[in-house]
């Protein structure tokens, strides 16, 4: 549903004067020159099913309550929102509360007041966070900043330390200290901002290390490092010359008086022997090379 800005009431509304002239009993005292007497209109909302007729009803009431959530809406300004974008936060608050009032429960204003404001407040804890922290931090964010403002409403009075904070909010100083980083967490401050105290006019961004593409490689030669320590001497001998020394398979071949379709075996065995062992797979066979760079278990397997 649009919600209009628009005040005027029509004079045949349920909402209008001679709605009101039907009703003389409904006429109530409100706490403010926004806050209309709608009590017959509601009631009529009430018994109502769904169709056009009440969803006029509903409009209506709607457009003739909306001064009021514009002035709660006004409690909010100067927070980093527009006026504009409150108010329609305020509007949905209130077409919330008029489809769920009761009006046996009591004045709607009473109701309306806490769901509009709730609805306003959801709208910064929600969506207002640059950086999002969590609803308790949020919390603690708001007592740490009514705590300064309180203790600095003499003129002249120093900023007030953490304890002074704690105390005054009984708060733990640890909670105090985590309000006051969330007070830093509104708003986020762009990498490519000049620092005010530089003076070579460097940025933010400028201040931050880059990742080093190498530290994703410590784990796996970390893990890779036993397996290649129990390799035959000749297997790791071609894995070196292989994968260190950049040779290629057949000038190995020719180093070691072997074939090359033999280097390439010994390559792929080694290779998946250390894998299987990083990976925490097969446990590393046990015995000494044979002339071909088996172990013995290898040859014994083989020959049966």
């Amino acid at each position: 549903m649009s919600v209009s800005t628009e005040t005027a009431v029509r004079p045949d509304s349920p909402t209008g004067p001679s709605a009101h002239a039907k009703h003389p009993s409904t006429h109530a005292k409100h706490s403010h020159d926004d806050a209309p007497d709608a009590a017959a209109a509601f009631a009529r909302l009430a018994e109502l099913e769904d169709g056009p007729e009440r969803d006029a009803v509903r409009d209506e009431l709607v457009t003739v309550w909306l001064p009021m959530a514009h002035r709660i809406a006004g409690r909010f300004r100067d927070r980093g929102e527009s006026v504009e974008d409150l108010r329609q936060v305020a509007a949905m608050g209130l077409v919330k509360a008029v489809d769920r009032y009761d009006p046996s429960r009591g004045a709607f204003e009473s109701y309306a007041v806490p769901t509009i404001t709730g609805e306003v407040k959801r709208h910064f804890r929600d969506r207002m966070w640059a950086l999002r922290v969590p609803r308790r931090v949020q919390e603690l964010r708001n007592k740490v900043r009514l705590a300064r403002r309180d203790l600095t409403l003499n003129p002249g009075a120093p900023e007030p330390t953490v304890a002074a904070i704690a105390a005054h909010t009984g708060l733990t100083e640890d909670e105090v200290g985590a309000g006051m980083e969330a007070m830093e967490s509104f708003s986020t401050l762009s990498l490519d901002a000049e620092l005010a105290s530089a003076d070579d006019n460097y940025s933010l961004a400028d201040t931050l290390g880059a990742v080093d593409s190498s530290y994703e490689l410590v784990v796996d030669r970390e893990a890779a490092r036993e397996g290649l320590r129990r390799l035959p001497e000749r297997e790791r001998a071609i894995l070196y010359m292989r994968f260190f020394e950049d040779m290629t398979q057949t000038r190995i071949a020719d180093v070691l008086g072997i074939s090359q379709m033999h280097v390439s075996r010994l390559i792929s065995r080694s290779c998946a022997r250390v894998r299987d062992e990083a990976m925490g797979g097969q446990q590393p066979r046990s015995g000494r090379p044979d002339a071909d760079g088996r172990t013995d278990t290898e040859g014994r397997t083989r020959a049966a």
